[in-house]
């Protein structure tokens, strides 16, 4: 059963006077709990890419399906659902908010989806624990290290259980050695909660993680392997 299907797929942007086209006829299905890669230099199409799947943006042309839902029509309201419910973003640079704690960073989406307050910490602790960072749930983000942060990251984008994590170039901020934990622990929830991952990235050590790897250049799929 696929979890996403892209078909010929299009997107273009206008700066200016100028038309981008950051993809060119891309089709892809990604399988239930599978973990690929999408590899490309950078301008290759990775971020709209994965803009598209996560419901940020909508194709110029072509169809999105996530769950058998063709999200290329739906209205913003319709796409912020899909986002808040189904789909978990892991960013390079953790985008946590700084003011807030580990344990108030993972349960911000959980408050958005109106969970009640003993299940949020359920959930929040939970999920901190399973990152290995509950002795660090009060500590601030500038009180963790980099590696810490993408973990925090990593739990708040799984603590609403969704069917699709997104990952974009989720070691590039971290040395090698935090890199391959990240990686791990990212590897080992998409097995225990059968979450399907997409990782956009250029670091060759992430490869190895995936099972299946896309290969884009100038928006197009080149080859799979």
């Amino acid at each position: 059963m696929s979890s996403i299907v892209l078909k010929d797929v299009y997107k273009e942007y206008i700066l200016g006077k100028t038309k981008v086209e950051a993809l060119r006829g891309v089709s892809l299905e990604v399988s239930k709990s599978e973990i690929i890669g999408i590899i490309g230099p950078s301008g290759s199409g990775k971020t709209t890419l994965l803009n598209l799947i996560g419901c940020i943006d909508v194709p110029t042309k072509g169809e999105v399906i996530i769950d058998d839902e063709n999200t290329s029509t739906m209205d913003d309201d319709k796409l912020t659902l899909i986002r808040r419910h189904k789909i978990g973003f892991i960013f390079q640079t953790f985008n946590l908010i700084p003011v807030l704690t580990a344990y108030e960073n993972v349960e911000m989406p959980l408050i958005s989806l109106g969970v009640p307050k003993e299940e949020r910490h359920r959930r929040v602790i939970e999920m901190l624990n399973k990152v290995g960072l509950l002795e660090f749930k009060d500590h601030k983000p500038d009180e963790l290290s980099g590696g810490q942060r993408q973990r925090v990251a990593i739990a708040r984008a799984l603590v609403i259980n969704p069917s699709i994590v997104l990952a974009d170039e989720p070691t590039a901020n971290l040395d090698g050695e935090t890199g391959k934990k990240i990686m791990e622990i990212i590897k080992t929830l998409n097995q225990e909660i059968s979450t399907t991952v997409i990782v956009a990235t250029h670091d060759p050590r992430v490869l190895q993680y995936v099972e299946r790897k896309i290969y884009l250049e100038d928006g197009r799929i080149v080859r799979e392997e």
